[in-house]
């Protein structure tokens, strides 16, 4: 029964998962919507029956159609977003359209920052590039003034993430962003942790590039990445991670260098993933509809009584306390967290554990706020009654590190 004080109960029904489970990990992969299954039927009958023709049947135009749906999520307009495989990806393409060898080679970004694309970046050292790290100092945020001071005239780009990983700690990006054009540098805006669970306008913010992917809060499964470059930047700037799909004819199979396109598919280079970009279309169709202002008051709600609920036992949580600093997660290091995790897996409550963050609670807009307590009450069962809890010293992320 739909609670009539919370309309956006009435979507739980459209997410299989839900009927068994406590799923409170949509930070890292969305529940998978119920019309996910037709979608990938309608992929697989293409192939089946249509063969080579589904390319011109529809195949073709579907990155541009699902790139129509994401775009008002992040506040971009129509055909500025191209779709890659994954986040990772994106950045690859963006970075390749710079040269490392000059004066102006500095990356600048935090050790907050996930992981994948602090390897890519300190993997660009051998094309030229520096990268500055600015330590954090602790698991919630790092210092803004250190941050700003590290880009310089010698900064190329600013890889940022506008909601950190592990905190769910919402960055200032403006500050970041007004910092790196006086200087003349680029910002790479990861809204990854942000799209879906508060209001993203990447223009308005005046970022220069922004990537983030659909299968966490946005329902839609791996495998598609989208990327967005501002206009006069994406007119400017030619990628050298190509293909043939960044070439105005692609289907001439012309010779020689290419003649890049104008449009946002001047940023594509192989073949589109096909599969994913069927399996995506209910998750952003479903977003679209509920709007990221009922979605953001909802996790607000749902985020501070799990950060009240951590408190009041004593744990230690590594997120922000101000809603207007914090995303859709909290993290919180509860004595055992990592074994703690293990346990309320075993229990169908879905949730995740990461090193120097505890374990991850992350509510969705289909989730139930009694669901939040539920979660926090059985950890209060496993430490109460597990030997190796009660027996054992308790160990918390501090310790472990």
């Amino acid at each position: 029964m739909v609670n009539r004080l919370d309309e956006l109960l009435k979507w739980r029904r459209e997410f299989p998962i839900l009927e068994h489970t406590t799923y409170l990990i949509s930070n890292s992969l969305g529940a998978m919507p119920r019309g996910v299954r037709d979608s990938m039927n309608s992929y697989a009958d293409a192939w089946a029956k249509r063969g080579v023709r589904a390319w011109e049947e529809g195949w073709w135009e579907l990155a541009r159609s699902v790139a129509g749906q994401i775009a008002p999520l992040i506040g971009a307009g129509a055909g500025e977003i191209s779709l890659h495989q994954n986040v990772t990806t994106t950045q690859a393409v963006i970075a390749s359209c710079f040269d490392w060898r000059g004066p102006r080679n500095k990356v600048v970004m935090t050790d907050l920052e996930f992981p994948s694309v602090q390897y890519f970046y300190h993997e660009q050292r051998r094309h030229g590039a520096s990268v500055a790290m600015v330590p954090s100092g602790n698991a919630v945020r790092f210092d803004l003034d250190a941050f700003l001071a590290a880009i310089d005239e010698t900064t190329l780009l600013v890889p940022i993430s506008l909601v950190l990983f592990r905190s769910s700690f919402i960055v200032n990006a403006r500050a970041i962003i007004e910092k790196a054009h006086r200087v003349g540098a680029h910002v790479v805006l990861d809204v990854f942790q942000a799209t879906g669970t508060i209001p993203v306008d990447v223009r308005a913010l005046g970022a220069d590039f922004a990537v983030g992917g659909v299968l966490k809060w946005l329902c839609g499964g791996p495998g598609v990445a989208y990327l967005y470059a501002r206009e006069d930047l994406r007119r400017a700037l030619q990628p050298s991670f190509t293909g043939w799909l960044a070439h105005r004819r692609p289907f001439a199979f012309e010779a020689g260098a290419i003649d890049a396109r104008d449009d946002a598919y001047r940023f594509l280079n192989g073949t589109p993933h096909v599969p994913a970009l069927y399996a995506c279309q209910p998750g952003l169709a479903i977003l679209n509809e509920i709007g990221a202002k009922a979605i953001r008051e909802k996790s607000v709600r749902m985020t501070t009584r799990v950060l009240q609920g951590a408190k009041a036992r004593g744990w230690r949580v590594n997120t922000a306390e101000n809603p207007a600093e914090r995303a859709g997660t909290i993290s919180l290091d509860c004595p055992h967290a990592m074994e703690v995790c293990q346990e309320l897996l075993a229990r169908e409550i879905l949730i995740d554990y990461r090193p120097q963050a505890g374990i991850r609670i992350s509510p969705h807009f289909y989730n139930r706020e009694e669901e939040c307590d539920f979660a926090l009450s059985q950890i209060d069962d496993i430490l109460e009654t597990r030997a190796w809890a009660k027996h054992t010293p308790a160990v918390t992320i501090a310790e472990r590190a």
